[in-house]
């Protein structure tokens, strides 16, 4: 993920193409860039979100904010009423209870995701080794 005046953007590499592209997630405006190096990529990722400020300012509009901090879900009334007993149950007001279990699960996420990537750091340097290994053999 990139970071630029509270706008994040996520990038992906187009192989065939071979350039990177990303797009801003948290805003429902569309946001894109790409470039062809990271230095390209973050210069117009900066450019991209620099334009899009410059364009609502010219139109007299103000960018959508990245993030008001409020998001509104429907539950069944069922999932409502058990969410609404946890919350009760542990003493919290919902919206306390709600936050919390929120960054439960993105910690657990960020955790995943961090392991999945030594997992992938190890196994590169796994067949990195193996591939050197095959070279002195050969």
């Amino acid at each position: 993920m990139m970071e630029y005046k509270g706008y994040f953007g996520k990038v992906e590499f187009d192989d065939e193409a071979e350039v990177f592209h990303g797009e801003i997630v948290n805003t429902r405006d569309v946001i894109t860039f790409q470039g062809k190096s990271v230095a390209e990529l973050r210069k117009a990722f900066r450019e991209s979100i620099e334009d899009y400020l410059a364009f609502c300012g010219e139109r007299g509009e103000t960018p959508e904010k990245p993030f008001s901090g409020r998001f509104v879900t429907r539950l069944s009334p069922e999932l409502h009423r058990q969410v609404s007993m946890a919350a009760a149950i542990s003493g919290k007001s919902l919206n306390a209870w709600l936050t919390e279990q929120l960054e439960n699960a993105v910690q657990r996420v960020a955790s995943a995701k961090s392991t999945e990537e030594k997992t992938a750091a190890k196994t590169a340097k796994k067949l990195a080794k193996r591939r050197k290994d095959l070279k002195q053999r050969a």
